[in-house]
């Protein structure tokens, strides 16, 4: 039986590569919403971003895990990876909640920019009476787009603004591609790794 939180954070993304915004994101919300932990969780195969992703599975995992392993109130799950298939924050929440039991609040965290889709995710009025949806904005995001979703959804969704969030992953791998630096972009030991592995040499 996993140790019992109160209120847990769940990250989800497909962090190709993590860096500095993802855990700025994940600290501000731990803080903010007096969270126990905050789990991160590497996509397995987002049924709305293919190929490269999923050839990168263990390397994002491995990534993950060393840009976390410093703080003590992250953790790292495997289980989208590990159950394979298309990965749907539905099933997710599901899971967790038979790990952590029922009555454990759960926080997911993810981008405004992919909140405003919610109606399409799978069971998604079944999914926002589950667990919290805290959406990181970035400095400027026009709050009214996240307003004008329906109702019921509105009132599970806490907004957080994020000045690090215009840091992004596309954004890496296009650096690494060209040859530029991506030093202060992320975590030195994720920098390592890249380099290592030889990992977005290839646009």
């Amino acid at each position: 039986m996993a140790e019992k939180y109160n209120r847990i954070g769940i990250m989800g993304g497909t962090f190709d590569p993590i860096h500095f915004g993802h855990l700025v994101t994940a600290e501000a919300v731990r803080i903010g919403f007096s969270l126990d932990k905050v789990i991160f969780i590497p996509s397995g195969t987002p049924p709305h971003k293919q190929s490269q992703a999923n050839k990168n599975a263990q390397h994002r995992l491995m990534m993950t895990l060393l840009a976390t392993i410093d703080n003590p109130y992250f953790d790292v799950s495997s289980i989208e990876i590990d159950r394979g298939g298309y990965s749907y924050t539905f099933d997710t929440i599901g899971e967790l909640k038979k790990i952590y039991g029922e009555e454990t609040q759960i926080y997911f965290i993810t981008g405004a920019d992919a909140i405003l889709d919610i109606c399409n995710w799978k069971n998604a009025q079944q999914l926002i009476e589950r667990c919290v949806f805290i959406a990181a904005t970035r400095p400027g995001f026009n709050l009214k787009n996240v307003e004008s979703l329906p109702q019921a959804f509105v009132r599970n969704i806490k907004l957080i603004e994020v000045p690090a969030l215009s840091i992004s992953s596309t954004d890496i791998r296009s650096r690494v591609a060209a040859g530029a630096s991506i030093r202060y972009l992320l975590p030195e030991i994720v920098e390592q790794y890249i380099i290592k592995h030889k990992l977005y040499q290839n646009p």
